[in-house]
């Protein structure tokens, strides 16, 4: 049966199928990327365009797009607004190491929706976990990251822990992994509060990362209360909460965070803050700012250890500006979420 349906899709997909084995002859395994090959079918399907929800391939068939490219376009695909943004910007340079006037407008509307005065952006979602996670544990001087069974953060070696009959364990699938990141990771089960408690109890916990809702191991969803006993654990203990809503920014207009008005310490936004164009955020409140100005001025200086030479580039800021003024607006989350 499966063998029959490879040879229909091969048959309905001839386009497709040739680029398909071209792409052999140079990229590993037939893709730029080896997620391409996460979708069940003798090859990918290679994408002509899209629009909105809807998707074209090689052959021409279109499709309803429920994927959005993993959510990176999760309000749509070339939205007009950012699309002409990204038009622009491009006719006047793409990056400086310099700001443009589109990062005050971009700060002063993360401040607004997510209700953290101070913002950082990086290249990915991936890359502002990692530096959240350094900065935790530098203007705490406690080296563990607490996580949940099954979450996902990215490519952050240090979230890569599960547990199996209650032992912690390092991913299995991981490659290449040449140090114990238990040693410096702590995971518990979601919605356990006692696991939590007694975790953040020994005084080693830097910061509790998480989704509101994890997303990644189907939908885990908070029991009531759950996530204001986090918080407040976390602020008993000197733990610095995160929100990772790269995902969750689907719940509304402020994201989790702003729809059940409960404010973490620091906030990570990826994928689909600037429309799909490689970007991500992360936010924090006055006090951790202050903590990470002594630490700078009372450490050496050099290279933080924290980000990269494309990160807040002007193409990536007129995409982000665009995309939360004209494209993530509360009518078009009244759209979404009737």
């Amino acid at each position: 049966m499966l063998a029959a349906e490879h040879a229909r899709f091969a048959a309905a997909n001839p386009r497709s199928a040739v680029l398909a084995k071209e792409a052999t002859r140079h990229w590993h395994r037939g893709v730029p990327f080896h997620w391409m090959l996460d979708w069940g079918t003798p090859f990918p399907l290679f994408a002509e365009r899209a629009q909105g929800a809807e998707l074209w391939d090689a052959d021409g068939h279109r499709y309803d797009d429920f994927c959005l490219g993993d959510t990176g376009s999760m309000f749509g695909h070339s939205p007009e607004p950012v699309a002409q943004a990204i038009a622009a910007q491009a006719g006047r340079g793409l990056t400086f190491m310099l700001p443009t006037d589109d990062a005050v407008v971009v700060a002063d509307e993360l401040a607004a929706r997510f209700k953290l005065p101070f913002w950082q952006v990086t290249s990915s979602a991936s890359e502002a976990n990692r530096a959240v996670i350094r900065w935790a544990r530098g203007i705490t001087g406690r080296d563990k990251v607490l996580v949940f069974n099954g979450c996902y953060h990215g490519a952050v070696d240090d979230v890569f822990v599960d547990l199996r009959g209650g032992v912690p364990e390092l991913r299995r699938s991981l490659v290449g992994q040449v140090y114990d990141v238990r040693d410096h990771t702590v995971v518990i089960e979601f919605n356990d509060l006692a696991a939590l408690e007694a975790a953040l109890a020994r005084g080693d916990v830097a910061c509790v990362l998480m989704e509101p809702a994890m997303t990644n191991v189907g939908m885990v969803l908070p029991d009531p209360g759950y996530l204001t006993a986090v918080r407040q654990l976390t602020a008993r203990h000197d733990v610095l909460l995160v929100f990772d809503e790269t995902h969750t920014i689907s719940t509304g207009y402020g994201g989790h965070t702003g729809t059940y008005s409960l404010l973490p310490d620091l906030f990570v936004l990826g994928k689909p803050v600037a429309g799909g164009v490689p970007c991500a955020v992360f936010g924090f409140s006055a006090e951790v700012a202050t903590r990470m100005e002594r630490l700078r001025d009372e450490g050496e200086k050099g290279h933080s250890g924290i980000g990269t030479t494309l990160s807040a580039n002007a193409l990536a800021l007129a995409a982000m500006r665009a995309c939360l003024t004209e494209v993530m607006t509360p009518a078009a989350y009244d759209h979404m979420l009737p």
